[in-house]
């Protein structure tokens, strides 16, 4: 028997924070992989990615932006940590669960991404948009 075979690699493996990115375009990403999102309609989504990023001295996490129609705001939180919290009327939960799955526009962070933006772009260390906060902005 060769005793190499009865090796554990226990060196960390290295993971891109933001490997969860296209690299070119946008593309949906499953809710409750990666992140959960939280979506909100039109400028008080502007409004509110803008609170939260005077509260944060300017990175308030991931905020996704659309261009058209609704021009919804998407902001990029924690899978799971929107449960168990009520929400003001008007905000829409993107996660997954039992017979529950939804998709969250995911743009490059180059590069021609219309009709999506990053209004607050990914931090490298993959910190999200903090849960509690925003729905304490969006609660007051």
């Amino acid at each position: 028997m060769n005793a190499e075979s009865r090796e554990v690699n226990l060196r960390p493996v290295d993971v891109d924070p933001l490997s969860w990115l296209p690299a070119t375009g946008f593309r949906l990403s499953k809710a409750g992989v990666r992140f959960d999102a939280v979506r909100v309609g039109g400028d008080r989504g502007r409004a509110l990615a803008d609170v939260l990023a005077r509260m944060t001295g300017g990175d308030p996490g991931p905020v996704v932006e659309e261009a058209n129609g609704n021009r919804y705001v998407y902001f990029l939180v924690g899978v799971g940590s929107t449960a168990f919290r009520a929400w003001p009327e008007g905000v829409v939960r993107l996660t997954a669960g039992p017979g529950r799955i939804a998709y969250v526009p995911v743009p490059a962070l180059e590069g021609w991404t219309w009709p999506l933006a990053w209004r607050y772009r990914p931090a490298a260390d993959g910190r999200l948009v903090h849960t509690l906060l925003l729905h304490t902005a969006l609660s007051a």
